[in-house]
């Protein structure tokens, strides 16, 4: 039962990210969400690079559908927790920009232990 939670929350992560890494191509100014002060998204240059974290963040939700696919219980979670470090960093970036804290832990931080509590369930399953 809780193997099925977290693969549907795995699957949610997945989605979102996913939805997110998309966003960059009909709303770039959604990259003030991130937390960074002053991010310049008007600025063509600026514009290029969030199209590239666009397209990495897409394939980051598509490896968690290609495991929800064909993988184990047991390397979905390996992934979730390898994958976590991301919204650590991301956390790590904000903070140390002087981002808002809500971003720094209620967006990132909260992130990052979703995905641990994920990993952690489907490891143990």
């Amino acid at each position: 039962m809780l193997s099925n939670i977290a693969t549907v929350l795995a699957g949610l992560i997945g989605a979102g990210i996913m939805f997110i890494g998309a966003r960059v191509f009909w709303a770039p100014q959604a990259a003030v969400g991130f937390g960074i002060p002053d991010t310049p998204t008007e600025e063509r240059s600026f514009q290029a690079w969030l199209t590239v974290k666009g397209v990495r963040d897409i394939a980051s939700g598509l490896f968690v559908f290609l495991l929800l696919a064909g993988g184990t219980t047991h390397l979905l979670g390996w992934f979730m927790l390898a994958a976590s470090v991301i919204p650590v960093g991301d956390a790590l970036i904000v903070l140390r920009s002087n981002g808002p804290k809500t971003a720094v832990y209620g967006i990132h931080g909260a992130t990052a232990v979703v995905m641990l509590a994920i990993s952690a369930l489907l490891l143990i399953a």
